[in-house]
């Protein structure tokens, strides 16, 4: 017979490491649960979504070619459920319209219709 023996060494056990190490899950979201209501909008705006920590919250009206409009909020808003409201006054005309909510570096984006 020709063959090639080999023998490979006896395996070591490696050392275990017992220091934790915080992963922040990919479903931890800063920004859950964004409504706009109602939709279509006549005369005012609510915006409600659900922080999940204290962060930086803007909410902008922005126009089909992505421009500011409107600047609902800009502010730093605590952890839990926040509203926003604004009256809407004749500033916008009749049309779509996409309110874009950023918290941190997270957006979620919805499309409104104003009569």
């Amino acid at each position: 017979k020709s063959g090639l023996h080999l023998t490979l060494p006896p395996l070591q056990p490696a050392p275990v490491s017992v220091q934790k190490v915080n992963v922040a899950r990919p479903d931890d979201k800063l920004l859950t649960d964004v409504q706009v209501y109602p939709n279509p909008i006549t005369d005012q705006i609510n915006v409600k979504c659900n922080v999940s920590r204290t962060s930086l919250v803007t909410v902008k009206v922005m126009d089909v070619l992505g421009n500011d409009l409107i600047t609902i909020a800009s502010q730093r808003i605590s952890s839990g459920e926040q509203n926003f409201s604004y009256p809407l006054n004749n500033k916008l005309q009749r049309g779509f319209y996409f309110i874009r909510v950023v918290a941190g570096t997270e957006s979620v984006i919805k499309r409104i219709s104003v009569l």
